[in-house]
């Protein structure tokens, strides 16, 4: 069977339109946004030219769908991962996330997950090992390293707000 082929079209002032025919022959489409967004669309089995369905997704939806799709592959967050189970990811810190403005320790993210904060992005700058004392901001990128299920509960407990 060989490689399904993408075919790219410049939308002018749009973006760009990804088409995708399926080994079953189905007709999928995204719109890869100017903002950053994303359209999903699937066509008809009966007319492979009308859109059944359509489902705009925003920037951080539509990187969640590929994390969902190919993580060992294609995910934006994804740093590493090895045969030992361990992955390391990118994850951001909102601004409404409760531990803006608190210090690293009160997440007591290692004790309740086992997974290790590694570094901290923020702007330009990286702050290797941060200590308990470190205080979070607010956009910064906080690099976790552990399980799968505990980076997942990382991410969880980062994103409470």
């Amino acid at each position: 069977m060989s490689a399904p082929r993408l075919r790219a079209t410049p939308l002018p002032g749009i973006g760009v339109q990804y088409d995708l025919v399926t080994r079953d022959q189905r007709h999928l489409s995204v719109v890869a946004h100017r903002d950053g967004a994303r359209t999903v669309n699937v066509y008809r089995a009966d007319d492979p030219d009308s859109c059944a369905q359509s489902l705009r997704l925003s920037g951080s939806e539509a990187g969640a769908l590929i994390d969902a799709l190919k993580p060992s592959h294609h995910s934006a967050s994804l740093l590493y991962a090895s045969d030992l189970g361990l992955v390391a990811e990118r994850i951001e810190l909102v601004a409404a996330s409760r531990w803006n403005g608190r210090v690293l320790g009160d997440t007591r993210m290692r004790t309740e997950t086992g997974a290790s904060v590694v570094a901290v992005l923020r702007r330009a700058e990286a702050i290797p090992s941060p200590a308990p004392d470190f205080r979070l901001a607010g956009g910064d990128i906080v690099i976790v390293v552990g399980t799968r299920e505990g980076v997942d509960a990382a991410a969880a407990i980062l994103g409470r707000e």
